[in-house]
């Protein structure tokens, strides 16, 4: 899969193609529904696959305190992404001056100058261009002005609820990785490298791998049942924190911290991907580290239970 990163890298060989445009949050089963009908257009086609998407979201740009928390970073969208079977990317800045761009400029520049593009996708809440003035309607006119179709992205359901990235955080925000999975066709991961930490896990009989979350605001917080992916022992069962540690620091940067069983080489510096498989509780603040080494004990004892590890 090619990343074309920016207007300015479009070249001649990239004008033709079947798009979509969207932030692609998650990467969630309706997405990937709009990825297998993009896929299908292209070969009726005979033409390249491209995603249109923004870094950092456009409402992190607009609202960087009130922004959502990210399903997926950049670099695990643009693994799901591939492995959607997308042949091109183009990731767009959002900024200042993509945030002032016209609709009409938008159009001209990036769909029919930049990408030549035959088939378009959309969402039907899709908006674009200074001020959002740009509509399915205004890209249905361009089309016939351009020469390109445009079609709506169908509605995939869950029950009666629509599958969304909204959705899916309220599930992980709940604890329902039953629900999160079934609307993202996985079971939920965060990737990142394994980093030092303070080692006071390791001070109370409990050594945990710090892994660097990279994002202001994590969609799930708690205690979990995990499994960790990415080392050469192969997946590896655990239990995991995610929050800010309230006991030891009260701080407001979230921690990734993962206690893995029977394990005990270090991995500092390894990129590993933690799998969300059960919630066992809240994070909470405990009087006392020993109070604190009590619940972690008991916590861990809960995992390897659901594991089935002695």
């Amino acid at each position: 899969m090619q990343v074309i990163r920016g207007l300015h890298n479009l070249r001649a060989e990239h004008r033709g193609c079947v798009a979509t445009i969207g932030n692609f949050d998650g990467v969630h089963l309706g997405h990937q529904a709009v990825f297998r009908h993009l896929r299908e257009r292209a070969a009726a086609f005979g033409l390249p696959t491209t995603v249109v998407t923004f870094e950092p979201q456009p409402q992190e740009f607009f609202t960087p305190d009130g922004a959502p928390a990210r399903l997926t970073r950049m670099r695990e969208k643009l693994q799901a992404l591939k492995d959607a079977g997308i042949d091109r990317v183009v990731l767009l800045e959002f900024g200042h001056k993509l945030a002032a761009m016209s609709a009409a400029q938008f159009v001209q520049e990036l769909l029919v100058d930049g990408l030549d593009v035959k088939f378009l996708y959309v969402g039907d809440d899709f908006r674009f261009g200074r001020q959002r003035v740009g509509d399915i309607d205004l890209l249905r006119q361009a089309g016939e002005q351009h020469g390109f179709e445009v079609a709506n992205m169908n509605t995939l359901m869950d029950g009666e609820a629509r599958i969304s990235s909204t959705r899916i955080r309220q599930a992980l925000a709940q604890g329902d990785l039953d629900l999160a999975e079934r609307n993202l066709g996985r079971p939920y991961r965060i990737c990142g490298r394994v980093a030092h930490g303070d080692a006071r896990g390791r001070t109370i009989g409990f050594p945990t791998a710090n892994i660097d979350l990279h994002r202001k605001v994590s969609p799930v917080h708690g205690v979990f049942a995990v499994m960790l992916y990415g080392l050469a022992e192969g997946p590896l069962p655990g239990v995991a924190n995610i929050g800010n540690r309230p006991t030891v620091t009260g701080d407001s940067r979230y921690l990734l911290e993962v206690h893995l069983f029977n394990f005990s080489r270090f991995i500092y510096g390894e990129h590993v991907q933690v799998e969300f498989r059960k919630w066992l509780r809240d994070e909470r603040r405990f009087e006392s580290f020993d109070a604190l080494r009590q619940q972690i004990a008991q916590d861990a004892e809960q995992a390897r239970n659901y594991f089935s590890i002695d």
